[in-house]
């Protein structure tokens, strides 16, 4: 299950690039766009090949393994500046969800978090933000 979930909480078993989901169509598309091969942009998830195959120079991942943890959570320094949410490209990458998976993480255990992460990234691109009360399912 670690291995679902990068260490900065980005849940990439949700993630298209993810091997285990078959998007062959994502795979070809951004392997004609960077110049590598499908086999190439299917992704095992950060843990196993040492970064994101799209990004594979992670700060967050280099600092947790030297400092031999797991998650970003188990850190003295938790949240970093490396958690910290950005506007740019909010529409479109899960990354402004990592402090809120993270602690979910922590409070509810992994298991827990997997069986509601697609329902959480799911609600931070589709839903309707309420303020005080988050972001809302959408009407359908």
């Amino acid at each position: 299950m670690i291995n679902q979930v990068a260490p900065c909480g980005i849940d990439c078993v949700n993630c298209e690039l993810f091997e285990a989901n078959n998007n062959t169509t994502v795979w070809t598309r951004l392997a004609a766009m960077t110049g590598k091969t499908a086999d190439e942009i299917k992704c095992k998830g950060c843990r196993l090949q040492g970064g994101c195959t799209i990004h594979t120079d992670c700060e967050t991942l280099a600092c947790v393994q030297a400092k031999g943890i797991d998650f970003c959570y188990e850190c003295d320094h938790f949240p970093c500046h490396r958690l910290l949410p950005a506007a740019d490209g909010a529409e479109r990458l899960p990354h402004n969800l990592k402090v809120f998976n993270l602690c979910t993480i922590q409070r509810d255990g992994l298991a827990a978090f997997l069986e509601k992460a697609r329902q959480h990234r799911a609600l931070y691109f589709k839903g309707k933000m309420k303020i005080g009360a988050g972001p809302q399912p959408l009407e359908i």
